[in-house]
């Protein structure tokens, strides 16, 4: 008898099997997949995170694999995990899938889910989650993290004469994902097959920012642990994402052009990265992070850079730019 080789030719249980026999175990996992809920041991409070991906909006199948997406799907909540200052300790996953999905993606995509979190977290693992039919592919992951007895750290905490630090890479996403739409799209702007094989090997480097992000995740509860006032993700790009810190704390943020790279505009606007954005007492920065500017003033709200206001704009607004039909910058 021929195997099932698409969704819609497995029953949800078969389905589920499949997902459950790659994902592996979570350590904090007192009840994992199989009941009602899970239960998840936790020595301080719990950090709890969602974020959603869609077909569109959030991806293209053409250029990302099922293991890319099941990477990505985890690496963005682990880092969000990360920027509260806790260690990731289970994901839940609810997944919508088309009926012509091959199961093998379905598979790869579980494979992405394991390695990302072996990599980026180790004893983090898929504990339970949701099976259900869409039109478009959906990955839903709610990530849950401990502080281990510490008190969070908020986007609220910074305090004027503070270093402004930056732990992963700003910009090289959203490089990778310009290759993709100059490189692999067709003349209406549809996505066309990502072959690897073409890319020069910078490029690769890029794209694989893109669709495989390496947060540092674990530089998260080590900031926590060496006096992180405020932390966030970088998602959207560093000089929005810098606003919001900013208006949080209620201060202004002077950053040091020198210090974000040989293209600081490529820094300040690009999203995606997922590098974890700190303030530090001065002299208290720990390793991993790099100064990139100070805490100027208090009541201000506003980013600098090198002491001028930075015009607002830049960055990923997923309402503004998805409307418009723009690719993410």
């Amino acid at each position: 008898m021929q195997q099932p080789t698409l969704v819609r030719e497995l029953t949800e249980s078969d389905i589920l099997a499949r997902i459950l026999a790659r994902t592996g175990r979570a350590s904090a996992a007192r009840v994992g997949p199989g009941d009602d809920a899970a239960v998840v041991q936790t020595s301080g409070s719990v950090v709890v995170t969602t974020d959603t991906l869609i077909e569109g909006p959030d991806f293209r199948r053409a250029w990302s694999s099922g293991y890319d997406l099941g990477w990505k799907a985890c690496a963005v909540n682990l880092a969000d995990v990360a920027a509260m200052g806790a260690r990731p300790t289970a994901l839940v996953v609810a997944l919508g899938l088309p009926g012509d999905l091959p199961i093998a993606d379905v598979e790869a995509m579980a494979d992405g889910f394991r390695e990302a979190c072996e990599a980026l977290a180790p004893g983090c693992a898929v504990v339970g989650g949701d099976l259900t039919q869409s039109a478009a592919l959906t990955i839903a992951v709610t990530a849950l993290g401990d502080t281990e007895g510490r008190e969070p750290v908020l986007r609220s905490g910074a305090a004027a004469g503070e270093v402004v630090a930056l732990a992963g890479e700003m910009g090289q996403a959203a490089a990778g994902l310009r290759v993709l739409f100059s490189r692999f799209c067709d003349e209406a702007g549809r996505a066309t097959p990502l072959d690897r094989a073409e890319l020069a090997s910078e490029e690769d480097r890029l794209v694989a920012a893109q669709l495989r992000p390496q947060p540092p995740v674990g530089l998260g509860p080590f900031a926590a642990r060496g006096g992180a006032t405020a932390m966030m993700d970088v998602s959207d790009g560093l000089a929005r994402d810098a606003g919001r810190l900013a208006r949080a704390s209620g201060v202004a943020l002077d950053l040091d052009a020198r210090a974000l790279g040989p293209d600081p505009q490529a820094a300040l606007a690009g999203g995606e990265d997922h590098a974890l954005l700190a303030t530090f007492p001065e002299g208290a920065l720990p390793p991993g992070f790099r100064a990139i500017g100070r805490v100027v003033a208090a009541g201000a709200s506003e980013v600098l850079v090198d002491g001028q206001p930075h015009a607002g704009g830049s960055g990923w607004d997923p309402y503004r730019d998805w409307a418009s039909g723009a690719a993410p910058a």
